[in-house]
């Protein structure tokens, strides 16, 4: 049987800019995608502090250590800057493999959006 679980979680982080104009996706710092174990193109999850919104999208890069979070396209609809958020993305697999794996969570700062 497989089942889905977490597989990376960035919590809290800062909602840098919102670009209706874009075709898609979340753009999100290259040093927070490595140590959230996040590749490009890989769907996510997103939920809204302030305003309760849940919705999925994709990763793509955003500039190394720029601490940049922009939401794009629709998605920057459901967001504003300054918004806190969570990203989340999941994997498929064995269920005994699920009940010894552990997902990779980061906490960044969630002014600055950098590790700390």
């Amino acid at each position: 049987m497989q089942i889905e679980v977490l597989k990376s979680k960035i919590h809290r982080v800062t909602v840098t800019q919102a670009d209706l104009d874009y075709i898609g996706s979340v753009t999100i710092d290259e040093n927070l995608m490595d140590v959230a174990n996040l590749i490009e193109n890989e769907k996510v999850d997103i939920f809204n502090y302030n305003n309760g919104e849940r919705f999925t999208t994709y990763v793509i890069k955003g500039e190394r250590g720029s601490g940049v979070i922009c939401l794009n396209g629709p998605a920057s609809l459901k967001v504003k800057t300054g918004h806190e958020i969570i990203i989340v993305s999941y994997a498929s697999m064995d269920f005994e493999l699920a009940k010894k794996f552990r997902p990779t969570v980061i906490f960044p700062d969630s002014k600055t959006n950098q590790l700390r």
